[in-house]
């Protein structure tokens, strides 16, 4: 077996994959679950949020593996989904319903969130008394704290973001719900407009409650270019294109891509409609791939790749989804880097190279998926998952009384089918100790682009 970042030991089951990976969102709502509730294990929670403040803020999504609703991550997360869904929608097949499901139980609690003008309720919960506990969501007594941007305390990254999510869910749903799809597109311009009237981070206007848990690191001007972004390809107006020119004329432009920095994203997702993108895009792909000679991004020894900061496994899925994007957006075009041209077929192979080590091509031959494969992680950081159910334990937990399942070294009880935790160590080893919430906490932002991943790859292995 072969680890280079290209080669792969074998096809796997990614309708499988697919499945658990939109499976996997159902474990992470909050709010009243529905009848179609498949995630059997996970009950109604959270379903007071917003009340002490007179809003209905109930619904949305656990970001990770705590009984938190952080609004920014929860927004890219929708962004990506809907972008899953807009360019693999054709191969998403049976799996397209329960996509678009799990992309509208996001958009309607945004929708809530922004129903007010000029403000936009970007988390629910206090994230030091929910840390200092291990109860499940079900359970949770801690202070559901509200925290929002308005025009006097701005947030335009976090509000920009919130654009950016629903405009691409309008694109993404209009085909079977084009009422939905307005309602979605005009809040979005609603949205978008109040993040760039009024500028500022949020780390300034409520920075206690997000710092450092979801902090911008990369500044709100990303985000204000990807809403502008996300607007033009919903409305094809060229006033967002040209905005997102205008504010995108800076010499160096970083490529990256996940829930903090957009840059990369924007590239990609402007490449066709602006000559200054395109070069970006492949600057992206020149810094991206093994055998550029002006590649800056690092790779595992068995091939996953690796950029500093936690949880990880956000780089090879975020990346892999912009890559496979490239190849559909150009066909026979290559990418010049230096002396080396790379052809779309290039980026094809080193998305799969990814998918696939996350799948168990690796040296461990683990999947980091949980639920597919015969071996993957037992003892993810995720307190629903690792504390008996209410199913089995009707009795709730109080604060500190699920901390002996935390210590336990035992498998968890429930199984958080389809997330993926932050990863290995950058020479591929992996340790399966649930306290280690760097490499074993699943988050949404993770798994939301490999939804695409998985549905090309279904098709096209």
């Amino acid at each position: 077996m072969v680890f280079n970042g290209l080669v792969n030991a074998k096809n796997h089951d990614y309708a499988d994959a697919l499945m658990k990976s939109i499976l996997f969102f159902e474990g992470q709502r909050s709010g009243k679950l529905p009848s179609t509730q498949r995630l059997t294990w996970r009950k109604d929670s959270a379903l007071q949020d917003g009340h002490d403040m007179g809003v209905d803020l109930v619904g949305g999504y656990y970001d990770a593996g705590d009984n938190l609703k952080f609004g920014f991550p929860m927004a890219f997360t929708m962004t990506l989904l809907a972008w899953s869904m807009i360019e693999f929608g054709e191969y998403l097949g049976p799996e397209f319903g329960h996509a678009s499901e799990a992309l509208q139980w996001g958009t309607d609690y945004l929708l809530k969130a922004t129903a007010e003008a000029n403000k936009v309720y970007v988390q629910v919960g206090d994230p030091y008394a929910d840390h200092n506990c291990w109860e499940r969501p079900e359970d949770m007594d801690t202070a559901r704290t509200v925290v929002y941007v308005d025009a006097q305390h701005p947030g335009s990254e976090v509000a920009a973001e919130t654009a950016a999510a629903l405009a691409a869910a309008s694109i993404a749903l209009r085909a079977s719900q084009s009422d939905y799809a307005d309602k979605l597109l005009q809040r979005s311009i609603q949205v978008f407009d109040f993040a760039t009237k009024y500028r500022g981070s949020y780390n300034d206007s409520v920075g206690r409650w997000v710092c450092p848990f979801y902090c911008d690191f990369s500044g709100y001007e990303d985000e204000l270019i990807w809403g502008a972004a996300w607007l033009f390809k919903a409305t094809k107006n060229v006033q967002y294109l040209n905005f997102a020119v205008i504010n995108g004329r800076k010499p160096v432009w970083p490529a990256e891509f996940g829930w903090d920095d957009k840059h990369a994203g924007i590239s990609v997702l402007l490449s066709k409609d602006s000559t200054e993108y395109y070069n970006k895009a492949e600057d992206f792909v020149c810094n991206t791939i093994p055998q550029s000679p002006t590649r800056t991004l690092k790779y595992s020894p068995g091939g996953l790749m690796f950029k500093p900061g936690g949880s990880n496994m956000q780089n090879p899925t975020s990346i892999s989804f912009l890559l496979l994007v490239l190849s559909r957006y150009y066909g026979q075009q290559n990418f010049n880097c230096g002396s080396v041209q790379v052809n779309p077929s290039t980026l094809v192979k080193v998305a799969k190279s990814q998918v696939d080590y996350i799948l168990g091509d690796n040296p461990l031959q683990m999947s980091y998926m949980v639920g597919y494969g015969a071996k993957f992680p037992q003892r993810i950081h995720h307190r629903g998952s690792s504390l008996p159910s209410k199913d089995t334990h009707p009795i709730g937990f109080k604060c500190k009384e699920g901390t002996p399942y935390f210590q336990s070294t035992n498998p968890n009880p429930n199984l958080l089918t389809g997330a993926l935790i932050g990863g290995p160590e950058p020479n591929d080893a992996f340790f399966d100790n649930r306290s280690d919430f760097a490499h074993l906490e699943p988050t949404t932002y993770l798994v939301a682009p490999i939804v695409g991943v998985l549905a090309y790859f279904k098709d096209n292995a």
